[in-house]
């Protein structure tokens, strides 16, 4: 594989269309993750979210499980677990759970974020105490996890404990890929929707990379950056499916969230200008159109960026349309699945 055909990776937040329910969400998660698994994809990550009736996607232990069951090679995991959300332990013992079932094919992507409203955030919340302690959750984390370590006081995450689940820093500003370097794991950044500091905070994960802590576990930066996606088969039908992810995005700036709109034909009468900026520059780390143009936007992101691996995000309104977009996707970019 060239260096501008990266590997690609999946996200999915199990997103919920309009005129549909959960359960058929959750069986098209299941059906992507497995045409996933035989395209050659390399990782199919689930996002933690909650109270958001766009996505089916607050449990992402038991969505890894299901597809995990129902795949044979691709790697699954979180991207991420909100941390502040969970307690260390818990974490351990359901990943460490789903690396005995299924071996070395899951990761464990974090985040700092509660994934969600402040309302909501302080239901999750875990206690009373408000000051920030990710960094020391992860280290506890990563001790329940390891073959090296117990624990504080010698709890030990049963299962988990000698399990090694890989662990990856999520982030979306300077501040989670300072963290990601100073413990030294791999950093996947939130380009796909907070793209402003990319290239900063890439940066600045590299020259700031370091082994020396106890919970390194690479021996050189790895950088994974998230992409809008669409494929069709030509570049016309690519910008107008897109239209249903904009909806998506404007919902987010005008608080009205809602479940998968169907694509429209003319975005800008359904879209102020102000709100149409925010979508453009929310979503402006994309590849849209015919396979062609996607592999040309793709490889310049790549190029752009200097990352070792990509994680797409689609959505569509009909389900048929996400899966030809990724099968479309995995053929023009030479994954394994599509030897030529």
């Amino acid at each position: 594989m060239t260096p501008s055909r990266v590997p690609l990776s999946i996200l999915d937040l199990v997103p919920v269309a309009s005129g549909t329910d959960t359960p058929t969400a959750l069986n098209q998660s299941v059906e992507l993750a497995q045409l996933a698994d035989s395209l050659g994809y390399h990782r199919y990550w689930y996002a933690e979210h909650h109270n958001v009736v766009t996505f089916a996607s607050s449990a992402t232990s038991l969505l890894i499980c299901r597809a995990a069951e129902n795949t044979r090679r691709i790697r699954l995991g979180s991207g991420g677990v909100m941390l502040p959300n969970h307690s260390p332990l818990m974490v351990a013992e359901y990943y460490g759970t789903l690396a005995e079932m299924f071996g070395d094919r899951i990761d464990l992507g974090l985040g700092r974020a509660p994934g969600t409203d402040p309302v909501t955030a302080a239901a999750l919340r875990r206690g009373t105490a408000a000051q920030d302690t990710f960094v020391e959750d992860v280290v506890e984390l990563h001790s329940y996890l390891s073959s090296r370590d117990a624990g504080p006081a010698s709890v030990k995450a049963l299962p988990g404990q000698g399990t090694e689940v890989p662990l990856w820093m999520l982030g979306s500003s300077l501040d989670g890929a300072a963290v990601a370097a100073y413990l030294g794991l791999p950093y996947a950044f939130a380009s796909h929707f907070a793209p402003q500091l990319r290239h900063e905070a890439l940066a600045l994960y590299r020259s700031r990379f370091s082994t020396e802590f106890i919970t390194a576990e690479i021996k050189r930066p790895y950088a994974m950056a998230g992409v809008n996606v669409l494929v069709a088969p030509t570049d016309d039908e690519a910008h107008y499916l897109f239209t249903t992810a904009q909806q998506m995005a404007a919902g987010i700036r005008t608080g009205r969230r809602g479940p998968l709109p169907p694509p429209v034909k003319d975005l800008a009468a359904a879209l102020s200008p102000e709100v149409a900026r925010f979508v453009d520059d929310f979503q402006q780390v994309r590849a849209v159109g015919s396979p062609e143009t996607v592999v040309d936007e793709l490889k310049a992101i790549v190029a752009d960026l200097e990352v070792d691996e990509l994680i797409i995000t689609t959505y569509t309104h009909d389900p048929a349309h996400r899966l030809r977009s990724f099968a479309l996707l995995a053929e023009a970019w030479g994954l394994p699945g599509h030897v030529d």
